[in-house]
């Protein structure tokens, strides 16, 4: 019988352990969600291919908009790199991105998968590799 509660204990504190792990946010309060990356294929000047990727967050101050567009996450990473999908081959070879023009692109993406505006769409770094 001790031997059980050993194991039993030994079992929950392993478990303990490896049931909690904690994603840390880059930035932001309560209200941000942040997001992986966001990757697409572009035209290099040398006329090779590379990469643009985007980091990107939503703000979102409505409790209730804000547990919708948790639970929306996935739809709203495949609704952006769709978007990044169709944005990236505009890019002029050697050219820059627009970030302007993508933040209205991903809003109408937000606002489309989350049925109503309410969440705002936070660019961070954009890098071309």
């Amino acid at each position: 019988m001790h031997r059980r509660l050993i194991l039993l204990a030994a079992l929950l504190a392993a478990g303990t352990v490896v049931a909690a792990p904690v994603e840390k946010k880059k930035g932001g309060g309560d209200s941000f969600i942040q997001l992986h990356s966001l990757t697409a294929t572009v035209l290099l000047s040398d006329h090779r291919y590379g990469v643009l990727q985007v980091d990107v967050g939503i703000d979102v101050p409505d409790a209730g908009l804000r547990k919708r567009a948790e639970q929306s996450i996935p739809r709203l990473q495949d609704a952006f790199v769709r978007e990044m999908a169709t944005y990236a081959p505009s890019i002029a070879p050697g050219g820059a991105p627009n970030p302007d023009y993508l933040s209205i692109q991903l809003q109408r993406a937000v606002d489309r998968v989350l049925g109503r505006p309410g969440a705002r769409v936070l660019l961070g770094s954009m890098l071309v590799n």
